[in-house]
């Protein structure tokens, strides 16, 4: 039997809702088709706006949304994609499949998106291909309410009132995709491109730097030293293949070690967020600067027969647990993780939801944070589980992983993942500080190659779970294998 102590007499930090935010870029199918199918599609819609989807996102707690890359932001125009849409540039997304972008979404319709969602936008400007006036006049063209070029130009386009926007990115994957830069150079543009993007009226922007590319932790260092202060948000990216950015592998066609080689290299999510962290504590030991993993996720070779550069993959029980060990790691570092987006929403890469034509379907890691949308703005608690490590032809990985936090009626709630294809857990947990009177769980389970399709929807979902046993200060409860679980005691 497994201990399992959850302490809710020491009350860490507050678990930001932004932890459980999503990036939607223009990439493959994610936006057109997926989230946005027009006014006049057959498919239902408001504005334009896929009406189930946007059902679905609702109910899941979807509190904010990253616009529009990635790779993309960095090549972005956001003129182009303004006013009337027959009249809208076309560009080649050079990124992803080299198709025609129309422009027919832009700020307007993600700002509509938003809106129906009922979540913060999070917009992410162009550095690297853009200048600085384009980044302040389109920070103007959003939030000034008032008389000025941009204002006036936005009510020209039918929007009269100014929007709030708190999120801005200053530019993506500088490193990489969003101009190939070195640190220090960077570090000076982004203090001379955050100068100029506004804060207009009561409207107040968090300004998020482009971090570091997985383990590059001289880029933090480098981003800290010199920008530190213009800053309040660091971003760092980081996937899971099954092998390496080379052999990213399958995502429903996978051996044993194949599942746990994927569920070891997403827990070096720990490792990163804890190093990452400290080399931040050392510039700002207050925790003023937020780490925001705006890109996580699993990362497959794409379905056969369809485009490479639209990165559309299946969702499978793995990738479940996938989600579970990530928003279990972020909630434990609440003090310093303000925000995370999973990569992406719709049709690409580790997607909530899949999409084709008029149909949908939820995938297994919907279902996570489905559950997990309990955790949002709770106060994370100190809890531990002993654990064995698993070990699989070398491959090691810690059985079982969680987290605790109470909400605001005094609930305490749980989020436990076990990792073990073979073996389920007994657990025998003390809750100090806390005496259930009763208990509510859900758990999501399957086969670790168990995924959801058009013709079989529903075959991983959230279910009931009432393996617990409540106790004086605590319960014992069964854990079974390959599983997330939720439980809500009162």
């Amino acid at each position: 039997m497994q201990k399992y102590v959850i302490n809710t007499k020491k009350q860490k930090a507050q678990i930001d809702r932004n932890i459980y935010g999503h990036f939607s870029e223009h990439l493959g199918r994610c936006i057109y088709e997926g989230l946005y199918v027009g006014e006049d599609s057959d498919v239902p819609n408001v504005d334009g706006m896929r009406t189930d989807v946007v059902e679905a996102l609702k109910a899941m707690g979807l509190p904010l949304l990253r616009w529009p890359g990635g790779c993309f932001a960095d090549e972005y125009h956001w003129k182009d994609g303004i006013g009337p849409k027959e009249n809208r540039k076309k560009m080649i997304n050079t990124h992803w499949g080299g198709v025609v972008e129309d422009n027919s979404f832009g700020t307007h319709e993600f700002m509509r998106l938003c809106q129906l969602l009922e979540c913060e936008p999070y917009i992410n400007g162009n550095v690297g291909s853009g200048t600085v006036q384009e980044m302040s006049e389109w920070v103007e063209y959003m939030t000034f309410d008032g008389l000025s070029p941009m204002a006036k130009l936005r009510e020209e386009n039918g929007q009269k009132d100014a929007w709030k926007v708190k999120y801005f990115g200053v530019g993506n994957e500088n490193w990489g995709c969003g101009g190939n830069m070195r640190p220090e150079y960077y570090a000076d543009l982004y203090r001379r491109y955050q100068t100029y993007t506004r804060n207009y009226g009561d409207n107040r922007l968090f300004k998020i730097a482009g971090g570091p590319n997985v383990d590059d932790y001289n880029w933090t260092k480098v981003l800290m030293e010199i920008a530190g202060p213009y800053m309040d948000g660091l971003s760092l990216h980081f996937y899971t293949f099954v092998n390496s950015w080379e052999d990213k592998g399958s995502a429903t066609q996978m051996t044993e070690k194949d599942y746990y080689r994927v569920l070891k290299n997403t827990w070096r999510m720990e490792e990163l967020v804890t190093k990452h962290s400290h080399i931040m504590d050392k510039y700002d030991p207050q925790k003023r600067v937020a780490l925001v993993v705006d890109e996580w996720g699993t990362w497959y070779e794409v379905e056969p027969g369809t485009n490479p550069g639209f990165l559309y993959q299946q969702n499978s029980m793995r990738d479940a647990l996938v989600a579970g060990i990530n928003l279990n790691i972020f909630n434990k570092h609440a003090d310093r993780v303000r925000m995370a987006n999973i990569a992406q929403l719709v049709n690409v890469l580790q997607s909530v939801i899949l999409t084709e034509g008029e149909k949908m379907i939820k995938t297994p890691t919907y279902h996570v944070f489905d559950m997990y949308q309990e955790h949002q703005d709770n106060q994370l608690v100190e809890s531990y589980i002993t654990t064995p490590d698993l070990d699989v032809d070398g491959v090691k990985v810690p059985a079982m992983t969680e987290s605790a936090s109470v909400n605001g009626d005094g609930h305490l709630v749980l989020t436990l993942c076990n990792l073990d294809l073979h073996e389920e857990r007994r657990i025998d947990a003390d809750t100090l500080g806390f005496n259930p009177k009763k208990v509510t769980g859900h758990i999501i389970t399957g086969a670790m190659d168990a995924y959801n399709t058009f013709e079989e929807p529903e075959l991983v979902k959230k279910e009931a779970f009432d393996q617990v046993e409540l106790k004086e200060s605590g319960f014992t409860m069964t854990l079974p294998t390959c599983s997330v679980v939720r439980l809500i005691l009162e």
